[in-house]
Parts: structure tokens; sequence; C-alpha cells
């Protein structure tokens, strides 16, 4: 059946289809445009001042998105900053005091960043001066994390050269101490031997004859044999850092000119050689050729044991380096 407009006509009581003419159907199809055309603006209107446009939208979200990413980057760099100030703690406190090494200046840690058009590349953006802070703080801790780096880097060195200057200095007894000390760093009014005055310039310890002797540090030897001036047998140790040992009136030399020697090494065994009324050891620091008082260089509370455990300690790391 077609389709269209019927209307019944009451003089033969029949259905009669009603044509309009094609102008009212133009302006049927122009009202019928028109108004759909109307209420699409009026809607999209209301709903992209409501809501926003898709595009909008997007464009919102990804600035929300950029500033979650921000927060959490803010709390990196804090974590960031509390653990270079914990390492600058350590830096300020610790090392460098105990090697004797100056405090880095804050003014150095963080020399700060002038210039208004240092970060010109960020302008423009709708979190530009959030950019700018962010990149700011970026370089701050890339130079202290750098002047740590450095300054850890020095400390390294410092203490290795700390380590081996503690190594090498005389720092032990040369004998077990239980042994008794006779005459240390003192002016003699009458020399028990020549009979007249004259400085001891040593640490004599009463030991049998035959009593082991032991390097007090690190160094070389620099003399090993006899020497005419009253010390007999007797071995010298340079250790560096201004330091010489001496060990004389020795029975017995356990090691030769030039050899390379480690703190507790064995180098000879006392006795009564030289200018000597009876088995002893003299021993005696140097430092750049002044005389020291070696009682000041080691310590005399160790029992027999523990001296000689010591030693077993010291030699067992000779062995193995």
């Amino acid at each position: 059946m077609r389709k269209g407009k019927y209307i019944l006509d009451l003089n033969d009581l029949q259905y009669k289809v009603i044509k309009l003419p094609w102008r009212r159907k133009f302006l049927h199809l122009f009202f019928w445009l028109s108004g759909t055309i109307l209420i699409s603006f009026i809607y999209g209107t209301v709903f992209e001042n409501i809501f926003g446009s898709p595009k909008e939208m997007k464009l919102q979200q990804e600035v929300e998105n950029m500033k979650l990413q921000f927060s959490l980057t803010g709390r990196q760099f804090d974590n960031s900053m509390i653990i270079i100030n914990s390492l600058k703690l350590s830096d300020d406190s610790r090392y460098r005091p105990v090697l004797n090494m100056e405090i880095i200046p804050e003014s150095f840690r963080n020399p700060g960043f002038g210039g208004i058009e240092r970060f010109r590349d960020l302008n423009g953006y709708i979190n530009s001066d959030l950019m700018k802070s962010y990149r700011i703080r970026v370089e701050e801790i890339r130079n202290m994390v750098k002047v740590q780096e450095e300054s850890f880097n020095t400390i390294g060195e410092k203490a290795n050269e700390w380590i081996r200057e503690m190594e090498y200095l005389p720092r032990i007894s040369p004998v077990n101490v239980i042994f008794r000390r006779g005459d240390g760093l003192t002016f003699r009014e009458i020399h028990p031997i020549f009979g007249t005055s004259r400085w001891h310039h040593g640490q004599d310890f009463s030991t049998p004859y035959g009593t082991e002797v032991f390097a007090t540090g690190s160094g070389k030897v620099i003399a090993a044999g006899w020497n005419d001036g009253g010390f007999g047998n007797y071995v010298v140790i340079d250790h560096g850092y201004g330091f010489q040992t001496t060990y004389g009136h020795l029975s017995s030399i356990k090691v030769s000119k030039g050899t390379d020697i480690k703190r507790g090494d064995l180098v000879g065994l006392s006795g009564s050689s030289g200018s000597s009324l009876g088995p002893h050891l003299h021993y005696q620091i140097d430092l750049y050729g002044r005389h020291e008082n070696p009682l000041y260089y080691f310590s005399d509370d160790l029992t027999e044991d523990e001296y000689f455990e010591m030693i077993q300690t010291l030699s067992s790391k000779t062995k193995f380096r």
C-alpha cells in the first residue's frame, strides 16, 4: 500500500489521497532540516560548554597525567636529596675529619643557577614555571652528585694512602712487651762503657740472648750488617714518610739490605754485639733525622699471648699478599 496522507470525503464516503503542492513540500523539508540543524547546534554548544569537546577533553587528560608525573618526579627528587644529604653528612662529619681533610664549602656543592633566559626553551607552555623549577632541581642534583662523586674518589685515594701509611709506620713493640725496658731516650751523664756523658737515642729492652726481634712497620731494609759506631750487628729499616728504625746489638741478622719487609717479619735475634755489657735490644726511631721516643709509638698493655697472636696474624697476612 502506497504511503501518503488521506482524508475522508463525506460526499462519497471514501478516503482520498491529499496531494500537497511541491512548494509546500519544499517548505516542510526546509523547516524540518532547519529545525534539525538548530537542535543539533544547540545540543552541541551546550554539551561543549558543560563537558568540553573530545579534543579538549583528551588534552585536559594529558595535562592531568603530566601533573601526576611531575608530582611523582618531585617525590623522587625529594628522596634523592635525602640520600645526597646523608652522603654529605658522612663526608663532612666522618670521613674528612678522620682523614684530616678540609670540608667542601656549601657554595661549591650547590653554586646556584642564574640567568632569566637559561630555560627559554620552556617558555609558552601551560606549566612553564613548574617545568623550569624542576629543571633547576635536576641541575642542582646533578651538580651535587658530581661533587659528591669526586669527593668520594678523593677520600678513597686518601684512605688508601692512610691505610698504607698506618701499615708502614713503626706501631708495635719490636720484642715481647713483657721484657723489662732499660734506658730510653735520655742523657747519660756517665756511659756504662765509655765512661763519658752522652745521649742515649733509643729504647733498650732487657731480653735474653736469642730473643726474636720483629719489624715494627713495613718498609725496606737499608742497612744489615756490622756497625762500627757501637751497635754491632744491626738492621735499619726505612719506612717512608720520614721514618727509620734501628735494631742494634743483634746476635743474628735474618734479613739483607734491599729486602722489602712487612710489619711483624723477623729481622734478627737479640744479643750483645758491639758496645754492650749484656744481651739486650737497642731500638731506635728517627723521624726526618730527629730522634723520637719509641715508647710513644706502641702500647704495652698486651699480654704475652696477645703479642705473639698479633705477630702471627701479621705474618700470615704477609704470606698471602
